[in-house]
C-alpha cells in the first residue's frame, strides 16, 4: 500500500490508517486527508493544515443533530489521533512555533476522549524528581476487583492516543487494567515541562509501580511492562533494575538507539564537543535541505531543550554534541543481561529503524525470553506493524497471559 511517495509520510500515514481497528482512526478519514495532501502536493505543511483541520472538525458537534456520549468520545479520540499527525510534522511547516498549541490541542482531545469513558481512567501526578508524571489508570469497571496490570511506555515521538490503539482497548477488552504515561521526553513533559529523555528509565518506572501497587484494583504480582518503538530500550533498561515486574515486552527490542540515526549524522559525533559543533555547523547544516533539516530537528528534540526551541522558531540546532552524547548513553547493550523478568522481544520485518538489533537483543537476553518477527505475510510489516496494530496486540495478549499465569 503506498500513501505517499515519501516514506516518512507514508508511515505516519499508515499508523493512523491502522489505528482504525482500534477506532482511533478511521479509514475513510484517513483516506481522504491523503487524498486532499496528494492533491495539494505533500508538504510538511499541507500535510499538517490537512490533519489540523480534521482534527478541529471532530471536536464540534457533528453536522445533522445532537451527538451522543459514544459518539462524542470516539470522535475525540480520532481527533487525538489526527492532531498527533500534524504535530509530529508541524516543524517542517510553515508556523514551527505552533508546536506546543498542536500538542495541546492533541492533549484536550485525549483528556476529552478519557472523561467520557466508563469508567473514565484514574488521573494522578506520580512523583519523578521535580516534574511529576501525569498517569492515566484504566479498569474495565469500578468493581475495585484486583486484576493483572499493564503499564504502557511510549517511544521517542508517540502520543497516548498511540497507547490506547497499543495496548489499552486490548488490555480492557481481557479484563485487565492498563496505565498510560507520560515520561520525560514525552508528552506533556517535553513538549510543555521541558524535561528531555533521561537513560536511567528504571527510574522513571519505578514509582509507577510504587503508586500501582499501593491500590487495591492491582494484583500486585502480576504487573507487565511494555515498550514500544524506541521504549524497546527503555523498557527493558528499567526491567534489568526494577524486579517486582512480571513480565516486560519490547516492541522492537532495541539495544542502542543511537543506532536508528543514519551512519552518516552519527559520524560527526566525537570525543570533543568544539570539534563536533564545529563540524555541525560549518560542513552539515549549511547543506542540509528543508526536509532533511526538518527530520534532524524533529528526531533530536525529545533530548534537547534547546534543540526544540530553535525548531520553533525555524532554525536548525547549534549544539549537535549534548543531544548526542544523551542518545548514545541510552544503549542498553551491557545491561540486558541483567534482566531476570520473563521477556517477549518483538521484531518486524522490514524493520526502518533498528534492523537486527531485536534479534540481538534476545540473544543476549539470560531470563526465560521468546522471539516473535510480524511479517508482510499477514500485513503486519514495518516498524510497530502501524497496518497491524490488532495482530500485535494479540501476539502481545496472548503471549503475557500464558506468562501471568504461570503458562
Amino acid at each position: 500500500m503506498t500513501l505517499f511517495k515519501n516514506p516518512e509520510f507514508e508511515f505516519s500515514a499508515l499508523l493512523a490508517l491502522g489505528a482504525s481497528g482500534q477506532r482511533s482512526g478511521e479509514v475513510g478519514e484517513v483516506l481522504t486527508a491523503v487524498n486532499a495532501i496528494n492533491k495539494a502536493g505533500l508538504s510538511a505543511q499541507t500535510y499538517v493544515e490537512t490533519f489540523r483541520k480534521l482534527g478541529d472538525r471532530l471536536m464540534k458537534a457533528p453536522e445533522g443533530g445532537k451527538s451522543d456520549r459514544e459518539t462524542r468520545r470516539f470522535r475525540a479520540l480520532r481527533a487525538a489521533q489526527y492532531y498527533a499527525q500534524a504535530l509530529f510534522f508541524v516543524l517542517g511547516s510553515d508556523d514551527p512555533g505552533n508546536e506546543e498549541e498542536l500538542y495541546k490541542s492533541g492533549r484536550g482531545a485525549w483528556d476529552t476522549f478519557c472523561g467520557l469513558c466508563d469508567p473514565a481512567p484514574v488521573t494522578a501526578s506520580v512523583p519523578y524528581g521535580k516534574t511529576p508524571l501525569p498517569v492515566w489508570f484504566f479498569r474495565p469497571d469500578e468493581s475495585g476487583r484486583r486484576r493483572p496490570t499493564v503499564i504502557l511506555t511510549n517511544g521517542s515521538d508517540g502520543q497516548n492516543v498511540d497507547m490506547w490503539t497499543y495496548g489499552v482497548a486490548a488490555a480492557l477488552d481481557r479484563d485487565w487494567n492498563a496505565l498510560v504515561y507520560d515520561g520525560p521526553g514525552q508528552g506533556q513533559l517535553i513538549f510543555v515541562d521541558r524535561v528531555v529523555f533521561t537513560p536511567r528509565w528504571e527510574n522513571v518506572v519505578t514509582p509507577l509501580v510504587d503508586w500501582l501497587v499501593a491500590r487495591s484494583d492491582v494484583t500486585a504480582d502480576r504487573i507487565a511492562l511494555t515498550g514500544l518503538s524506541m521504549a524497546g530500550d527503555l523498557a527493558p533498561r528499567a526491567a534489568a533494575f526494577e524486579r517486582r515486574l512480571a513480565a516486560l515486552v519490547a516492541m522492537p527490542g532495541c539495544l542502542d538507539p543511537w543506532l536508528g540515526f543514519p551512519a552518516e549524522i552519527r559520524k560527526i559525533l566525537t570525543p570533543n564537543k568544539q570539534e563536533t559543533n564545529d563540524v555541525w555547523n560549518k560542513e552539515v547544516v549549511p547543506h542540509l535541505s528543508p526536509a532533511e533539516a526538518a527530520t534532524l530537528k524533529k528526531r533530536f528534540e525529545p533530548f534537547s531543550v534547546p534543540a526544540m526551541l530553535a525548531a520553533r522558531e525555524g532554525k536548525v540546532f547549534t549544539d549537535f554534541y549534548t543531544p548526542a552524547k544523551l542518545i548514545q548513553s541510552m544503549a542498553v547493550t551491557d545491561v540486558v543481561g541483567h534482566i531476570k523478568t520473563p521477556t517477549l522481544v518483538l521484531d518486524y520485518e522490514f524493520e526502518q529503524f533498528y534492523p537486527g538489533q531485536a534479534r540481538q537483543m534476545f540473544d543476549r537476553l539470560t531470563a526465560p525470553k521468546e522471539y516473535v518477527k510480524l511479517t508482510a505475510a499477514t500485513g503486519a510489516q514495518l516498524h510497530c506493524s502501524p497496518m497491524a496494530p490488532q495482530q500485535h496486540c494479540e501476539v502481545v495478549f496472548d503471549w503475557l497471559r500464558e506468562t501471568l499465569s504461570g503458562g
